[in-house]
């Protein structure tokens, strides 16, 4: 027999939920905040002794509720933060059945695609999406299963909350952690956000790519193209985050087409550049454009990028003389028309200048000896020293470093070292591999 106090206890409760199933939106609204105030971070054995045994007839009402009206978006942030509660207590297992047991999942997942929904409904959603991810892998896969990648990547490239999109990425770094099954689906879609319009998403999905990829350990045919076009963002911190990755794909399979890309881009399609040429005649608004389209950004960013990436190996450094890099470097000091372009460009010449002789003997002959003393000089700020003879001089270079390395009569062989990027500046490293005759001209 129940005692006298489980009997008060129990009729609580029942009264509790009769007025719960009377109530009207406005109602349940106020007996939602109330339940919010109440018991937010109580473990599940204290959410028990609060409904008397009966904590999962409460959260049956809340996921019922939630199924009929979840469209209208009534109450929905509350009534998510409730669930919220039951799914997130300590020992709460069994709540986060029962709640998957409803379609938990796909309801969640379905919100995050609904246009007339606030952003902080779906916000919300997410976090309980996260809370079911840290429950362990079969809840991560139950996830993914749902078309959860899918539905998350593209709220993420959608939401205009910086804030939400931070959650978005808990959430999908959450997803890449222990989803062996999986992981790979989370990959590509982190792939496939990198083209969206927002700025933010694509920062947050270039570092959680960086994660994913050291999981992985494997490449997607298609992320070097993606990577090289978002070098032509105005979003320095987009930037950033690309030539880090960048950083890490240098050591995986995509590394030679990476290196060539890269190199491309120090040198637009004259298809790319002419685009504005009729317009730059008739509008002179055009011309501040200029500084600012894509092509010229990519390259400046390149530039920046090949810099970085010589400095920290110098086997990278040497395949990419193969690749003509020097050639292009001093392409891209010609271009008067974006100045960043010429500054960056400007700079990781110097460096390959320093560190190789045979680039250094070939840039000084092509460059002459004017011109190149204002070089040393002047290395980060010669675009403002030059004049436009100069320019043109450096812009229809034709050096050629390549022919030289592959010279049979070099008095010895290239070599590859790799250095700590700490030790730059105080190393001397030198390459003797040019025969002195060696015609530097293409």
């Amino acid at each position: 027999m129940t005692s006298i106090k489980e009997q008060a206890a129990i009729s609580r409760l029942l009264s509790f939920l009769q007025v719960w199933d009377n109530a009207g939106k406005g109602a349940r609204s106020h007996i939602l905040s109330n339940f919010i105030e109440t018991n937010q971070g109580k473990t599940g054995p204290e959410l028990e002794q609060e409904f008397s045994q009966g904590a999962s007839l409460f959260l049956i009402r809340l996921t019922t509720w939630l199924r009929i009206t979840y469209m209208t978006g009534v109450a929905l942030e509350k009534l998510l933060q409730s669930i919220g509660i039951f799914l997130s207590a300590v020992n709460s297992n069994r709540y986060l059945r029962e709640f998957l047991e409803v379609g938990g999942v796909l309801t969640l997942l379905e919100i995050l695609g609904l246009e007339k929904i606030k952003e902080e409904d779906k916000k919300e959603s997410i976090k309980l999406l996260q809370v079911i991810a840290s429950a362990g892998r079969k809840y991560k896969e139950l996830i993914c299963e749902s078309y959860g990648v899918r539905s998350i990547a593209e709220f993420l490239a959608k939401s205009e909350s910086e804030e939400t999109q931070e959650e978005v990425q808990v959430l999908l770094d959450s997803l890449v952690h222990g989803n062996p099954k999986y992981q790979n689906q989370v990959y590509k879609g982190l792939i496939a956000l990198l083209p969206c319009a927002s700025p933010k998403a694509q920062q947050l999905s270039l570092q959680t790519l960086r994660t994913a990829q050291s999981i992985i350990g494997a490449t997607h045919p298609s992320i070097v193209d993606c990577i090289l076009k978002l070098l032509g963002t105005m979003h320095l911190e987009v930037q950033y985050e690309a030539i880090e990755l960048i950083k890490d794909l240098a050591n995986y399979d995509v590394r030679k087409q990476l290196l060539k890309g890269l190199v491309a881009l120090l040198i637009p399609s004259v298809k790319e550049t002419s685009k504005l040429q009729p317009k730059i005649l008739t509008d002179c608004r055009v011309l501040q454009l200029t500084a600012h389209l894509p092509v010229f950004l990519q390259q400046a960013a390149a530039a920046k990028a090949i810099g970085v990436l010589a400095r920290r190996d110098l086997s990278t450094a040497e395949e990419m003389l193969h690749m003509r890099v020097v050639h292009s470097l001093m392409a891209a000091m010609g271009n008067t028309d974006h100045s960043n372009s010429q500054r960056l460009a400007s700079c990781t010449l110097e460096f390959f200048v320093q560190i190789f002789p045979v680039v250094e003997e070939h840039v000084r002959k092509s460059m002459g000896e004017e011109l190149y003393q204002l070089f040393l000089k002047h290395g980060e700020d010669l675009y403002m020293k030059i004049d436009s003879i100069q320019a043109d001089i450096l812009a229809a270079n034709e050096v050629n470093v390549t022919k030289a390395l592959y010279l049979p009569n070099s008095t010895s062989r290239n070599t590859s070292f790799i250095f700590n990027p700490d030790e730059v500046s105080q190393m001397a490293y030198s390459t003797h591999f040019l025969n002195a005759d060696a015609d530097p001209m293409e």
